[in-house]
Order: C-alpha cells, then sequence, then structure tokens
C-alpha cells in the first residue's frame, strides 16, 4: 500500500524544477537531508528512480517526468481542496498571496497597498518579488494566489486582466548633452553606453524588443548589465551610461535635483501592458476584483498624457 505524501510530490515538482537539492529545500523550507530522505523515500516506495543524480547535476529519468507531472496535477486538485473549504468564507478577510515582478514590485507596492486596505482592511498581503518564470511556478502550485505582471503571459488554466499601459523613458545623467533635448528617438540609444537588466528579467526583452536598435547584434554600446533598477539608476547618477526605465521607476528615487534627468522616448513611444494574473480555479475572485480594481486606481497606473 503506498503511503506517499502531498509533502514528497512537493518535494520532487520542486526539485524538477530547481535541478539542485539545496535550492529545492530552500524553496521547500526544510533541510537539504529532509528533503533528499523524503525524496530517496517516495522512489524507494514506488520502486523507480525519479532523478538522475550527478556531481554537477539532477535530472528527472523517463520515468520521473510522468511522475513530477502527475504530482504536479496531484498538488493542483489539494490546492484547489483548500480553496474550497474557504470558499464559503469571507473572501476579503483573509491574507492574499501576491507576487509581482522585480521592476514592477518596488514601484507599485506603496501605491497599492495604502489604497487596498481602504477597501479591504481585513485583508493583508503576503508580498513576493520575483522573476516572471518563478511566479508563474508558484502561481500554480498555490504558493502564491495571484501575480502581477507584463503581458504577454500564457498559462494553462491561468485567467490574466490586462490593468493598465506603462510607456518607457530615457534615464541620463544630468550633464548628459541628450539633456538639451525634449524627447529621444529609439534609434539614438545606439549611439550611446546603454544600461540593461541582465538575463532573466523580462523588461531587459520587452527593451530590447520594443527599442529594435538595441537588439542583440546591433547595439554595440551595452556597458554593464545590473541585478535591479534601483543599481542602473545609482550607475546612471555616477556618469557610467544612460537607461530605459518603465514610467513607475522614473521618480522613486533619493536623488537631489541636478543629478539625473528623464526624457520621453519619441513616437511611438514602447510601452508594457502591466496585468494580473489567477487561476481560474481561484475561489476567491472578489479578492481578485478588488486588487485589480485598487490597482487600475494606483497613481502609477494613471501617467501623464504627454508620456503615454
Amino acid at each position: 500500500m503506498l503511503t506517499m505524501t502531498l509533502t514528497e510530490l512537493r518535494y520532487i515538482v520542486t526539485l524538477a524544477q530547481e535541478q539542485h537539492f539545496g535550492r529545492a529545500a530552500e524553496r521547500c523550507h526544510v533541510s537539504q537531508p529532509t528533503l533528499s530522505v523524503g525524496v530517496k523515500k517516495l522512489e524507494d516506495e514506488l520502486g523507480v528512480l525519479i532523478f538522475e543524480r550527478t556531481k554537477s547535476a539532477v535530472r528527472l529519468t523517463p520515468v520521473g517526468e510522468g511522475i513530477v507531472t502527475q504530482a504536479q496535477k496531484v498538488l493542483e486538485q489539494a490546492q484547489s481542496i483548500r480553496e474550497l473549504a474557504q470558499a464559503g468564507k469571507n473572501q476579503l478577510a483573509a491574507p492574499l498571496k501576491l507576487g509581482a515582478i522585480y521592476t514592477i514590485g518596488p514601484y507599485l507596492f506603496p501605491h497599492l497597498i495604502p489604497q487596498l486596505h481602504k477597501v479591504a482592511p481585513d485583508m493583508p498581503l503576503y508580498i513576493e518579488e520575483n522573476f516572471t518564470h518563478v511566479l508563474r511556478d508558484k502561481l500554480r502550485t498555490g504558493e502564491l494566489d495571484a501575480i502581477i505582471v507584463a503581458l504577454p503571459f500564457h498559462e494553462a488554466d491561468v485567467l490574466t486582466k490586462p490593468l493598465y499601459d506603462e510607456p518607457f523613458c530615457v534615464l541620463m545623467p544630468a550633464e548628459h548633452p541628450w539633456t538639451e533635448l525634449s524627447e529621444i528617438r529609439s534609434d539614438m540609444l545606439n549611439e550611446a553606453n546603454l544600461l540593461l537588466l541582465g538575463e532573466g528579467h523580462c523588461f531587459r526583452d520587452q527593451v530590447l524588443e520594443s527599442c529594435p536598435s538595441t537588439r542583440k547584434g546591433e547595439h554595440q554600446h551595452t556597458t554593464v548589465e545590473s541585478s535591479s533598477l534601483e543599481t542602473i539608476r545609482h550607475m546612471v547618477a555616477s556618469g557610467l551610461g544612460i537607461s530605459v526605465l518603465p514610467l513607475s521607476a522614473v521618480d522613486s528615487h533619493h536623488y537631489s535635483p541636478g543629478v539625473i534627468e528623464v526624457r520621453p522616448l519619441a513616437k511611438p513611444v514602447p510601452f508594457r501592458t502591466v496585468a494580473i494574473a489567477w487561476r481560474a480555479s481561484f475561489p476567491r475572485p472578489k479578492a481578485i476584483e478588488v486588487v485589480a480594481d485598487s490597482l487600475r486606481l494606483c497613481s502609477v497606473a494613471r501617467p501623464p498624457k504627454a508620456a503615454s
């Protein structure tokens, strides 16, 4: 008789995603030995190897791929049971687990939280900022209830609602010659030392997509790739180069006047569409509706007409 647990199933799903015992254990909030023992116990009980282990990698075996796929479905169904148990309760009287990508969260949450607290004071937020692909996985497993991302975003059994469009702007040192201009053409970016986010950030991809002259192979002057928009802002302020920021990040800084300057991009102005995504089975639609409405009321969701 099989005695596998949901915890063990979560271990193998997370390990399959991370392909690393240490990172998987950290995501599951257990020690690495605990996770290793749980995975080995499940393999012994099933009588098959789910993972192929080497010194440098952890990979799914062919039979392990099928087992993990089924385990993912079981975890989703188990989460649905938990959510159904909450369905009869006040949908706005329990914490909401909300994720956001790195280039949205820091600039949106200071506006969202006060707005949301007015209409749902009994619904505190558990907040996580991460990459889109990590938020996607956590949404599917129920570790997050909803996520705020940039479109396009496609996932089976997940609903999305566009919230607002956000234009991109050019950030430069105050002494840069482009400060004499009222707007910057996107093709001019190829002439500058352009600072971009590193691989894995969707905003980097959107800048490359929206500003054709910056695409790989055409732009020859990218000097630095950074892990955050704030780090990029500091390097721009120091005079290392220029960058492209979403409008919500433009005024979120502590620099005195005369250090950095911002200019809009010329039409057609590149932009991103910010959206909220949640599982179609999530039983608190009112909570999603209230968050979406509060997001639309935030000042960052209503950029000046001149910038849009």
